[in-house]
């Protein structure tokens, strides 16, 4: 079970879209650094073909499914808290309790 948490506005090939954010709870995790734990959650985005306000409407709600890290080619990210840029070869996906039920994997493409 994830959560809608947020959206945001995005735009491709000059077409304006949105997509919804769902986190997936928390889940504590142990530094590679100092071998402390922490609490963190896994957080996703995926498109959709609803307006502004029907996304606003949808924060709160929760959807069947989970979030699972999947490889994918490398590229650069910018950590926004403290402006370092690192290289990731993982992202995270949300797959729909449909999907999980069908054993399909997802295709990723870049």
């Amino acid at each position: 079970m994830v959560k809608i948490i947020d959206y945001k506005k995005r735009i491709a090939k000059n077409e304006e879209f949105f997509v919804l954010e769902v986190s997936g709870g928390i889940e504590m995790v142990m530094s590679k650094t100092t071998g402390l734990y922490y609490a963190t959650s896994k957080k996703a985005s995926f498109p959709c073909t609803f307006s502004e306000e029907v996304c606003k409407s949808l924060i709160g709600s929760e959807l069947e499914g989970k979030i699972v890290k999947t490889i994918c080619e490398p590229y650069s990210f910018v950590i926004e808290q403290t402006g370092e840029q690192v290289t990731l070869n993982h992202r995270y996906l949300f797959i729909p309790e449909q999907v999980e039920a069908t054993k399909e994997e997802p295709v990723l493409s870049r």
